[in-house]
């Protein structure tokens, strides 16, 4: 079940979500907001899986609300006006609907969120062997054993892939470090993670993959001296 709240400046938008996520299973709408300081209180101690986040609200824009909280959520933007799309977009949303919208693109926008939502959860062994990563308005799904180093860019990540461009996500270093199995993928510099099968060689503190040269920050080289020697 995947945990939701809306917010919105219009008490009617409300209504619309509430009864729109009343006829979806997989939905757990817990409140809805007309006040974005409220919401943004709640999410302090509860945490939620999606946002369903108008974008022009008096007090405070849905971008301005989004980029202020400290947590890995899916959000839906929904708004009157279609010019604020791209930079929704732009924040890796999983979709944008604009009003009025019916239940049937609704229900599109949630089954993209249910789709994402899914591909976050524990698989099995088979499934283990790849990462769900959404970038550039779509889903990508990434060999783990294709995966030549990870680099940190300010608010977003370079996934650099053998015989394939880059893939750049919105995301922190952290999020991603919980995505991969620790066994295989280590944080060896504050803007670098490295999976151990693809390191060439070690010398004076800069490993090798794929010609790239890698610095070991002072303080990720003691542990990854540990476990690249085992």
């Amino acid at each position: 079940m995947i945990k939701a709240i809306a917010i919105d400046d219009e008490l009617l938008a409300l209504k619309v979500i509430e009864n729109f996520c009343g006829k979806v299973d997989f939905i757990d709408l817990e409140k809805t907001f007309h006040k974005p300081k409220e919401a943004l209180k709640f999410l302090e101690e509860y945490p939620v899986d999606l946002l369903f986040l108008d974008i022009n609200m008096p007090s405070m824009t849905g971008i301005e609300l989004f980029k202020s909280i400290n947590q890995n959520t899916m959000v839906i933007f929904t708004t009157a006006y279609s010019e604020y799309a791209v930079e929704g977009f732009n924040l890796n949303a999983i979709d944008y609907l604009l009003k009025p919208f019916t239940y049937e693109r609704f229900l599109q926008g949630v089954n993209k969120a249910n789709e994402y939502y899914k591909s976050q959860q524990p698989r099995d062994t088979e499934n283990t062997s790849y990462l769900y990563i959404r970038a550039d308005y779509r889903l990508h799904k990434i060999a783990l054993n294709e995966i030549l180093f990870i680099e940190g860019l300010d608010d977003y990540l370079k996934i650099h892939i053998e015989k394939s461009k880059p893939i750049v996500a919105r995301m922190t270093m952290k999020t991603m470090l919980e995505k991969l199995p620790s066994q295989e993928f280590m944080r060896v510099h504050r803007s670098y993670i490295v999976p151990f099968r693809k390191i060439e060689n070690v010398r004076n503190k800069i490993l090798t993959i794929a010609e790239e040269e890698i610095p070991i920050g002072i303080s990720y080289e003691k542990v990854f001296f540990e476990n690249f020697g085992k």
